[in-house]
């Protein structure tokens, strides 16, 4: 056993709000504002069944400040839809339930800091 893997941590995130039992409710956790929103730079990513609260698990973190990005992907397209001007059509929602002004928030204004296992909840709006 590493020491490494001692102090590794779990992450739980309970997504709310999702507007019907439709399609998967996705996740994709960030360790970095470079990547933030970058799909091919998230550390880990889920795919759950949606429901009234869906449940995402993010096993075996360092320690260290993470962001995260979920959305309820109703028609299971892998992809959160969007209108003709870019608007989402789908519910979404960040880690400390940020928002942004015309687009996401900044990495920081949803960066966590996990030390220890951890539960946070996401309100899908």
């Amino acid at each position: 056993l590493s020491l490494g893997a001692a102090s590794a941590a779990d992450l739980t995130v309970e997504v709310l709000g999702a507007r019907s039992a439709q399609g998967h409710v996705a996740g994709a956790l960030f360790s970095s504002a470079d990547g933030w929103l970058k799909p091919a730079q998230a550390v880990q990513g889920q795919f759950v069944p949606a429901t009234g609260k869906a449940v995402l698990l993010f096993r075996g973190l360092p320690p260290g400040r993470y962001a995260l990005s979920v959305y309820h992907d109703e028609n299971s397209n892998a992809r959160l839809d969007s209108n003709v001007v870019g608007i989402p059509t789908e519910s979404y929602g960040f880690s400390r339930n940020a928002q942004g002004r015309m687009g996401p928030p900044p990495f920081d204004d949803a960066a966590l800091d996990l030390q220890s296992d951890a539960t946070v909840q996401i309100q899908l709006r």
